[in-house]
């Protein structure tokens, strides 16, 4: 079970509590915004890095304002805190910064001087234009991990345009293969391309923290929404590669497994996911249907693939004849993988869920209920666990602080800079 340590920071100057998380003593700059490099910087600061989320002044991260719903503040109504925002930005200390101004920059590189990480996903070329590329940065921060998250990375024809989740589904064939074969293309139901590159990128940090241990020199990384959604194209993208054949939308089918589809009980629906011969003969035997199992056209999962709508066109009038429950439990003392088809309330009901803390509570200044109500990191490590340590922070909650800590402003310092806007 992870360490908590709730710790907030509405004071100028405080100390952070130390980390239990494999990351402490590693110092983030986040220039990130939306998904894709916050969810990297959140995963970060879940394994115990100090992260400093830079904001422009006045108006922070973009998803703060992704709402409705938006976190309940304690006079009934909304805050500007969206809950899209508080999704990704846990572990985190809030500093606004205009990096449009000369002095915005100059203060961004002090910190950047103290840090081990910086993190961007800026339009390709924007860094430049502001003096913080890693071009401008590298001779000066030697041991600097810099990650630069774009929608198309930084080379190639594609690279000066804008990136988005939906782009990326979209020229990443993702979409192509989602959805009912008769419908048109669906993207997925979340931002899945802004998480996996942010989830690649972490690992990229860490490989090249790594390589900074052993030889004292940092790198600069470049990863694209594109890139990582055609890595994660996998076995799909493999079946093409492989055979030269378009897969298809299969709806919830798979392209290789049958059965593995959702099919109705009869109280509701099952997910009935048998990934070898063995299953599928435990589970004839369950439903007590030993034609199925000794009928020649389904016996291998290879005959199955190819014969998946003779299959298909049987299962329902199988498995209608128990309850949703019934296949569920009997099932799973078979070793046969079989699952309700949750709604997301259900999701945070079920007692898997429950029992390894994927929804947690941080006490939130904001808050109504003086708490915000969180998913939870699946990562369990045996002897550094990951923690939560700060709730997403309100737009440069931690300026002063963060400026007098690290950089040892005087609050005359800070405040001639607020006057100035550039904080």
């Amino acid at each position: 079970m992870a360490h908590r340590v709730f710790v907030s920071f509405f004071g100028k100057s405080m100390a952070i509590t130390a980390s239990t998380g494999p990351l402490d003593g590693i110092r983030v700059f986040d220039l990130s915004r939306i998904l894709a490099g916050p969810t990297c910087t959140q995963l970060l600061g879940d394994l115990g890095a100090e992260v400093i989320k830079i904001e422009r002044p006045g108006a922070g991260d973009d998803t703060r304002k992704w709402g409705p719903p938006y976190l309940k503040g304690k006079d009934g109504r909304d805050t500007e805190e969206a809950a899209y925002y508080l999704s990704s930005n846990r572990n985190k200390r809030s500093v606004t910064i205009d990096i449009a101004k000369p002095e915005g920059q100059a203060l961004a590189r002090k910190l950047i001087a103290k840090s081990d990480i910086m993190v961007e996903n800026f339009k390709v070329g924007d860094m430049a234009r502001y003096g913080l590329s890693h071009a401008d940065l590298k001779d000066d921060n030697p041991r600097l991990v810099y990650c630069s998250i774009s929608g198309f990375g930084q080379t190639g024809p594609y690279a000066p345009r804008a990136g988005y989740d939906l782009l990326a589904q979209g020229i990443g064939g993702i979409m192509s293969v989602t959805g009912e074969p008769d419908r048109p293309p669906m993207k997925v139901g979340v931002g899945i391309a802004d998480v996996m590159c942010g989830m690649y990128a972490t690992v990229a940090i860490l490989g090249a923290l790594h390589h900074r241990d052993k030889t004292g020199q940092g790198q600069y990384i470049d990863l694209g929404l594109l890139d990582s959604q055609v890595a994660w194209l996998v076995n799909v993208g493999l079946n093409y590669l492989t055979s030269g054949e378009v897969p298809q939308r299969v709806g919830n089918e798979h392209p290789n497994i049958v059965p593995y589809n959702v099919l109705p009980a009869a109280d509701g629906f099952i997910i009935l996911a048998v990934g070898n011969d063995a299953q599928y003969q435990r589970f004839c035997d369950f439903a007590g249907a030993s034609d199925l199992a000794i009928d020649p056209r389904f016996v291998t999962n290879a005959d199955r693939v190819r014969n998946r709508r003779a299959i298909y066109e049987l299962l329902p009038g199988v498995t209608r004849k128990k309850k949703q429950a019934e296949w569920i439990e009997g099932l799973a003392r078979l070793g046969v993988p079989c699952s309700p088809v949750n709604n997301v309330d259900q999701v945070f009901a079920d007692p898997q869920v429950q029992h390894r803390e994927m929804r947690i509570a941080m006490p939130h200044l904001l808050s109504a209920s003086g708490t915000v109500d969180l998913i939870g990191n699946p990562i369990r490590y045996s002897q550094t666990p990951v923690d939560y340590r700060l709730p997403p922070p309100y737009c440069g909650e931690h300026t002063d602080g963060v400026l007098g800590d690290l950089l040892a402003m005087s609050e005359a310092e800070i405040a001639a800079l607020r006057r100035q806007g550039v904080i």
